[in-house]
């Protein structure tokens, strides 16, 4: 049998969303249960394929159907195409499977001449309505199929309207645009290089081949990648007979949504305009009144639209977005979808569904894009205020900040102290400017990703972030930077958007963050579905509470080395590591056990019994000293100003040290475990600092069980090493305390060596944890930051690979090798515990996979905790509703 490419509305199998797209599922669904809806027929996504497959050329038995459901559709209407004396016109319009509104192409009036409009004047009488569309068709397609710019056409009516004192379209008369088809034809003619095609059969084929291609358009392109939407899924044409809102004051067009989209108010909500056509609505030539008006200008259609809508609700399950067209006081459907809405509306529709018995609590939780839930969690700009923007970066952390622009951390935070609010802007960041960013309302840096060190931090402090703005040419010595000829001084005020990259010149008013009862309610449903943990990444007190206020479960990852970086500690943790003997080193190391344990107590204390997985020290320790080529300058300016300085001789040394431990490759370098396994007594602190903090907080009636993370394990011997280390520590502090401690000892996996070799490692370990921003790096061989500055971005727009890795877990790569370490260590050890604590842990795709996987629970940014527990639960339900096993889920 013959494959089918073309689908009558109301044909039996139709329905596919997949095959017939959005629009054309919708419509064949509505054409079933009865409304009112213009018969037609859809051209499928298989079509669209075929005709690329083809070389954008449509292949014989795709004409051939869509003429075999043409004469359908002309039997059904008692019209035809062509025909001058009952005339059929049609729409022809996209319809890809997932909603991308407005990014693809329509043509309205398709079937109209200079012979049908004669007939159509004649069958309507009226001649205004008829050479009014003749002049929309011309406009339409000569923009969309052959590639006329519609400024030509637009230039031309404004004339007109200027030169009649006419202040919109519906006062020009039928002869007046008699002359506008023609002056229209000669703008073709000119730009186009060819005559108006009169033929209406060439019109619609030339039509769908141009739907079809604004495919891949580049707005349709950039909107896929924006959204997640994969490039082969074509979309759908779809046919339609027209229905015209262009006919009078008996008419109209418009577009409704069953709630309101901003708000989620249960209250329609929407638009229209008498005399006009849908295009109308958009183009801003006219402006169109609020639904409710409609009530008032035509009662009965008014009702009927508010019992369609509600019927559609009902049936969809879900607000929806509706766009309708009034002919001669008769209301006809021309398109249902699930309506776009923001974070606020989406929580509230979804609850008020449930409460109002149109769903249940499950669906309600898949209805809300966990995505959005950042919008509810940082500050807003006002997009109502005007906006000067400067440049546009990496949208790095979500939120939105004014300050003043600062270039130095130090000075970020005394003006902050200060009382002033400021924005840091630096090439990029490192450790040293943690207390600048802490300070900073929030960072922007012209370099590095979205997962580089500025990123991470401001998304773990909830602190909007642009990196990667390479626009900014900053200047650090003359405390300024410029943006094409714009030049931004320090103490200047911007606006940055984190949520979009966007950076805008002077102070734009914010909206505060409000978490609704709503908001905390469709969490508990969350909650109560999901079977995945969701912990936090914190790494100090004030980090460990706003996790416990976003419903973390406990820590998944406390990163010890940002404990190191407080400005009181700095000095001590250099004495530590410039020490010349292993006497000087202890002197350091006994300063510093105080102050971590300190540290320990207060998030041990903070949590209250939660877990708390507490990785050693990490990264290599030259992080921790100054940076070599502002020595190098301190240096030669000693020289030449003050060479017999004890000064000089200070920084000499210092920098003698500081190219001594430099390293050539630092994230592959001596780091992780190995620092403990050359330097144990840097870990003997530290476990030292815990098990103390521990007694102390246990002493307090305080339950405690923390999770001692060893990091950058690859080879099991490793971890023995480092396992027997804390096990000593441990019972050496039992023995003074007389208390007996309840803690476990694991891994972070990290290497490709470690997950394949994860069954002979979870032999030493009691859980493993994946830290998939270095898996990730160390699997594809990636630099992270340099990947995203240099070459990632190009290898996602040019479709390389799909996501970005740093941003969704690249499940075909990365992802096998975690699915090789859970199974393989849990071959081991069955009840090996297994978590993710890369920022992956936040992002919803990624915790479908590790659900799918079995994976305990996943770690992010305490902001990303109430989107993680929502993504958490999504994966539950829709692995409960999938009847295959889990094994055929993954990958997917």
């Amino acid at each position: 049998m013959d494959k089918k490419f073309v689908f009558m509305f109301n044909q039996s199998g139709s329905g596919k969303k997949e095959l017939l797209g959005g629009k054309g599922a919708n419509l064949a669904e509505m054409t079933r249960i009865g409304l009112p809806v213009p018969d037609g027929f859809t051209i499928t996504t298989a079509a669209c394929n075929s005709y690329y497959d083809a070389g954008q050329v449509t292949p014989p038995e795709i004409e051939f159907q869509v003429l075999e459901a043409l004469k359908t559709l002309e039997i059904k209407t008692g019209k035809q195409l062509g025909d001058p004396s009952n005339p059929l016109l049609v729409s022809v319009r996209s319809g890809a499977v997932h909603s991308m509104p407005g990014m693809m192409d329509t043509v309205l009036n398709l079937g109209i001449n200079d012979e049908t409009v004669e007939g159509m004047a004649e069958l309507t009488n009226n001649p205004r309505f008829a050479y009014d569309s003749y002049r929309r068709f011309i406009q339409m397609f000569s923009d969309v199929v052959l590639d006329v710019d519609n400024y030509y056409f637009e230039q031309l009516l404004e004339n007109i309207r200027e030169e009649k004192g006419y202040h919109s379209d519906t006062e020009i008369t039928a002869e007046e645009w008699k002359q506008v088809i023609k002056e229209f034809k000669k703008i073709v003619l000119s730009h186009a290089k060819r005559s108006f095609p009169e033929d209406p059969k060439e019109q619609l084929f030339l039509t769908i081949s141009a739907v079809f291609d604004s495919w891949n358009n580049r707005r349709a392109i950039l909107y896929r990648r924006l959204h997640n939407i994969p490039s082969h899924l074509g979309t759908a044409v779809n046919i339609q007979s027209m229905v015209f809102g262009n006919m009078g004051d008996d008419s109209g067009t418009g577009v409704a949504f069953t709630r309101n989209p901003s708000t989620g108010e249960a209250k329609l909500y929407g638009e229209y305009l008498i005399n006009a056509q849908g295009e109308d609505v958009v183009a801003g030539i006219r402006t169109p009144q609020p639904i409710a008006s409609l009530q008032e200008e035509m009662p009965d259609v008014y009702q009927q639209l508010l019992d369609t809508c509600q019927l559609l609700e009902n049936h969809y399950q879900d607000m929806q977005d509706i766009e309708f067209t009034v002919e001669r006081g008769k209301l006809f459907i021309l398109q249902t979808r699930t309506g776009k809405r923001t974070a606020q509306a989406a929580i509230r529709i979804a609850v008020e569904l449930v409460k109002e018995k149109i769903t249940d609590k499950k669906e309600a939780i898949l209805r809300v894009d966990p995505d959005q839930l950042d919008q509810l969690l940082h500050h807003r700009i006002d997009h109502t205020h005007e906006k000067t923007q400067l440049a546009t970066g990496l949208p790095a952390s979500p939120g939105a900040a004014t300050g003043q622009v600062v270039f130095d951390a130090d000075e970020a935070e005394e003006l902050s102290k200060s009382g002033n609010k400021v924005i840091l802007v630096r090439p990029e960041t490192t450790p040293d400017d943690i207390h600048g960013i802490v300070a900073s309302q929030a960072t922007v840096t012209s370099r590095g990703g979205m997962t580089s060190h500025a990123a991470v931090v401001a998304r773990g402090m909830g602190k909007a972030c642009i990196c990667g703005c390479e626009t900014l040419k900053i200047d650090l010595e003359s405390k300024q930077f410029k943006v094409g000829s714009t030049i931004v001084n320090q103490g200047d005020i911007i606006t940055i958007d984190g949520s979009t990259g966007e950076i805008f010149l002077g102070e734009i008013p914010m909206s505060e963050p409000e978490l609704s009862d709503e908001f905390q309610l469709l969490l508990s449903w969350a909650d109560e579905e999901t079977k995945m943990g969701v912990r936090a990444n914190a790494d100090n007190p004030e980090d460990a509470e706003k996790a416990l206020e976003f419903g973390a479960g406990g820590i998944g990852l406390c990163r010890t080395e940002h404990m190191f970086m407080d400005a009181s500690r700095i000095p001590i943790v250099q004495n530590m590591i410039l020490s010349e003997t292993n006497q000087e080193r202890k002197d350091a190391l006994d300063q510093l056990l105080p102050m971590q344990q300190q540290d320990y107590e207060q998030i041990f204390e903070t949590m209250q019994g939660h877990p708390i997985t507490v990785r050693l020290l990490d990264p290599p320790l030259h992080e921790f000293l100054p940076d070599k080529e502002e020595l190098l300058v301190d240096v030669t300016r000693l020289q030449m100003t003050n060479p017999n300085s004890n000064k000089l001789q200070e920084k000499q040394s210092l920098l003698r040290k500081v190219r001594l431990l430099e390293e050539s490759n630092p994230m592959l370098g001596h780091r992780g475990c190995r620092l403990g396994m050359i330097h144990p007594e840097i870990y003997e602190m530290q476990v030292m600092a815990i098990f103390h903090a521990m007694s102390n907080v246990m002493t307090k009636g305080i339950k405690v069980k923390p999770e001692i993370m060893i990091p950058l394990v690859s080879h099991v011997n490793e971890l023995k090493e480092m396992r027997q280390l804390v096990i000593n520590i441990g019972e050496q502090v039992q023995r003074e305390t007389g208390q007996a401690f309840d803690y476990l000892i694991g891994t972070m996996i990290e290497t490709p060596r470690a997950a394949l070799t994860a069954d002979q490692i979870a032999e030493e370990a009691d859980f493993f944890s994946f830290g998939t921003n270095d898996l990730t790096q160390t699997t594809f061989g990636f630099s992270r930051d340099d990947a995203e500055g240099k070459f990632l971005q190009h290898y996602v727009e040019s479709d390389v690979l799909k996501r970005n890795p740093f941003v969704s877990l690249d499940q075909e790569g990365v992802g096998k090798l975690v699915e090789s370490g859970v199974k393989l260590g849990r071959e081991t050890k069955p009840t090996l515990k297994t978590g993710i604590c890369g920022e992956h842990g936040g992002e919803k795709e990624s915790i479908q996979f590790c659900f799918n996987l079995g994976v305990d629970y996943v770690s992010c940014s305490p902001f990303r905790v109430p989107s993680a527990r929502l993504a958490a639960a999504q994966a539950t339900i829709r692995h409960e509703q999938s009847s295959h096993p889990i094994k055929e889920l993954q990958y997917k």
